[in-house]
């Protein structure tokens, strides 16, 4: 039977089936009927495992809706934080962060891996070649560089991510366009640089924007929290389901 992965996130909400360890079919929802999404998901299907990995806490009125939907069910939110120490991953890591790095554990075993994850935030996790968190950073992601420009300085227009930038800018809107874009490369150029052994990984909505720009190797993987996800969840159906 399938197991059904939920990752709520800052801005959306990712889901996929998965047999095993292996994703199926991915579903992206954005918008307020957050949980009416996810129980549509099962209207077909009831799945053997949910589970739902969010950065903000599931309520005990949703914890309820969600169990009817599935046999089991597998929260990682801030009220549940001891499912992703036994990977190894800290406690104060946010679960879909968490769940991307046990899915790099699980695909370059015996590779140091520095991973960045590319959407509202940028995060940049670092990992040896035992699996051994080894810390990382957060800053602001693209499109929330753009709107802060915007909101703190009433002289500078919101602007969207460019399909092109030229470097350097040559009116307002290109100066902003070429500041954020160039200065997130440079920033993921220096981290690159600061360990240059390590298998690089790129994830998150803006993954293949800044990988096409990249001169340097690298792997590209969407839904590296979802096999992360699923890899968990298999792990739990193992130990917890006869």
């Amino acid at each position: 039977m399938a197991n059904l992965l939920v990752e709520i996130g800052n801005t959306a909400v990712k889901a996929a089936w998965a047999e095993d360890s292996v994703l199926g079919k991915t579903f992206r929802y954005q918008g307020e009927k957050v949980l009416d999404f996810i129980v549509s998901l099962t209207e077909k299907q009831m799945p053997l495992v949910m589970t739902v990995a969010s950065v903000r806490k599931i309520s005990a009125e949703e914890e309820i809706r969600l169990k009817s939907a599935c046999q089991h069910l597998l929260l990682m939110d801030s009220s549940h934080q001891d499912i992703l120490s036994s990977y190894g991953i800290p406690d104060y890591l946010s679960y879909d962060r968490g769940a991307s790095l046990v899915a790099a554990q699980n695909l370059f075993k015996g590779k140091s891996c520095t991973v960045f994850d590319l959407g509202t935030t940028l995060t940049v996790d670092y990992m040896d070649g035992q699996g051994h968190y080894l810390g990382g950073n957060i800053s602001l992601g693209c499109r929330t560089r753009f709107k802060a420009l915007n909101r703190y300085s009433k002289a500078l227009p919101l602007v969207n991510t460019p399909e092109e930038c030229k470097f350097p800018g040559d009116s307002v809107k290109g100066s902003i366009e070429s500041g954020v874009i160039s200065g997130i490369m440079f920033e993921i150029d220096g981290y690159i640089k600061s360990n240059p052994e390590n298998i690089v990984i790129f994830t998150g909505g803006d993954a293949i924007f800044f990988a096409k720009r990249m001169k340097n190797s690298i792997f590209v993987v969407c839904n590296l929290g979802l096999m992360g996800l699923a890899i968990i969840t298999e792990d739990y159906a193992k130990k917890n389901i006869q």
